[in-house]
């Protein structure tokens, strides 16, 4: 990715290849990129197991968040399973599934099994605890099925298990070749006619490395770039309404394995009227 970016200092990169070799070395680096990993981690470790906690304190963003996010997978599951998937069994991966709060407000009610993976132990123990409590874990018609204490970049699901693998506000820890390596094993893991739903904070142009949790925001073209190299195929996007305007720009992406029979595209109208990047 040839575009400039910055950290959350204001440091300035001529691109993203020498903000990586600063933060994670030369190839073949390990003990940089192990670093770069266990920082992260260790900086959600501090954090409240809570929907504010989870939501870097704007647990507001909740209800609008999970609004956009059932407008669009209603539509996918539309066209992309007959009768919107409702007479055969859904099962979906919820990737960096915090304390299961996509989960328990959206996912758990349109997929008949739910698998969680999560990093961080004592947000994994408090969505085990939540879902428990309910009807969602005895339940053999909607149900919490496993949960995985692991990353993303060692993590590989079983082959052709889920029909969805949903990503939010998670793949900003990867590295862009974790990223590529990720979304490549993880095909593995779909059922014919399965998809991705890539939800991520989109940077105006570049990049947007945040030097305190360890993550990148990238813009939209980085994340194309990425989906090249992954082998995967935009199938349909569309911004997330109603956040604060002090937020990074958030937008869903729905990736398909094989080339789109129909273009399936959502520009924004307001997209060069975006509000600036926060750092």
């Amino acid at each position: 990715m040839e575009a400039a970016g910055l950290d959350s200092d204001g440091k300035e990169f001529k691109n993203a290849q020498e903000m990586w070799r600063e933060q994670i070395g030369d190839e073949g680096d390990d003990s940089k990129k192990t670093q770069w990993y266990r920082e992260g981690v260790a900086y959600w470790e501090g954090v409240e197991a809570s929907v504010d906690g989870v939501l870097g304190g704007f647990g507001q963003v909740n209800d609008a968040d999970i609004k956009g996010s059932e407008a669009f997978l209603n539509t996918l599951l539309h066209e992309r399973f007959a009768g919107g998937g409702r007479n055969q069994r859904l099962v979906a991966l919820d990737c960096g599934s915090g304390i299961g709060r996509i989960t328990k407000n959206l996912l758990i009610r349109y997929f008949n099994e739910v698998d969680l993976l999560e990093p961080v132990s004592h947000f994994l123990d408090a969505a085990r605890e939540s879902l428990s409590q309910e009807y969602y874990v005895a339940s053999d018609v909607h149900k919490a099925t496993n949960f995985y204490c692991a990353p993303l970049q060692e993590f590989t699901p079983g082959a052709g298990r889920y029909n969805v693998i949903w990503i939010q506000w998670c793949i900003g820890h990867l590295t862009d070749d974790d990223f590529v390596s990720f979304f490549r094993r993880a095909k593995v893991g779909l059922k014919p006619g399965g998809f991705f739903v890539l939800k991520e904070n989109i940077a105006r142009n570049g990049f947007v490395l945040d030097k305190e949790d360890r993550s990148i925001t990238r813009s939209d073209l980085y994340f194309k770039d990425l989906f090249r190299q992954c082998g995967l195929h935009l199938y349909k996007m569309k911004d997330q309404k109603g956040l604060p305007q002090e937020l990074f720009s958030v937008r869903m992406y729905a990736l398909t394995t094989e080339v789109p029979k129909k273009a399936h595209r959502t520009r924004s109208k307001v997209q060069a009227n975006r509000p600036g990047i926060i750092i």
